[in-house]
């Protein structure tokens, strides 16, 4: 079964979440795709990953860059693994019909947000609902993520 860790954004942005998130992925060598809302936030967070810090950029590509396989982050508008990553990052509520495609899955949600915390905890029941392992994890008062809960068949082992 995917591990699926729901990422509870309360001191930063998704856009401050997100590069620091997929730099670990990089570091650890996996390769990852991130999965958005639309073709036009796709373009924001591609943009993003160029210029989220002055001495640093993160290697990605979109559907325009072409050659996925040579990409590893790749940032798409589909339910798509064309870069063979390991993780997969769901943002703006984007969820997978084939959570299988990936060893884990991280599912960042504003907890600011009301409507995107409701939608974060129907994820959250869908995925155990299957047979998932699930881990919350949310900032602490300095930004550091916290392990809050885990449940399923590796919790439990």
């Amino acid at each position: 079964m995917v591990e699926v860790r729901f990422y509870h954004l309360v001191r930063t942005t998704l856009e401050r979440a997100l590069p620091e998130l997929l730099e670990k992925c990089v570091d650890r060598g996996w390769r990852a795709v991130v999965m958005a809302g639309s073709e036009e936030r796709v373009e924001q967070l591609a943009h993003l990953l160029w210029t989220y810090h002055d001495r640093s950029f993160l290697p990605h590509g979109t559907r325009r860059d072409g050659e996925p396989d040579r990409q590893p982050i790749w940032l798409t508008d589909e339910d798509e693994n064309p870069n063979g990553a390991k993780v997969l990052f769901a943002v703006d509520g984007a969820v997978s019909a084939h959570p299988d495609r990936f060893e884990r899955i991280c599912d960042l949600f504003d907890g600011n947000d009301p409507e995107a915390l409701e939608a974060a905890r129907g994820r959250w029941r869908a995925m155990k609902a299957a047979g998932h392992t699930l881990a919350y994890w949310q900032q602490d008062e300095a930004g550091r993520w916290r392990e809050k809960q885990r449940t399923g068949p590796a919790a439990e082992a």
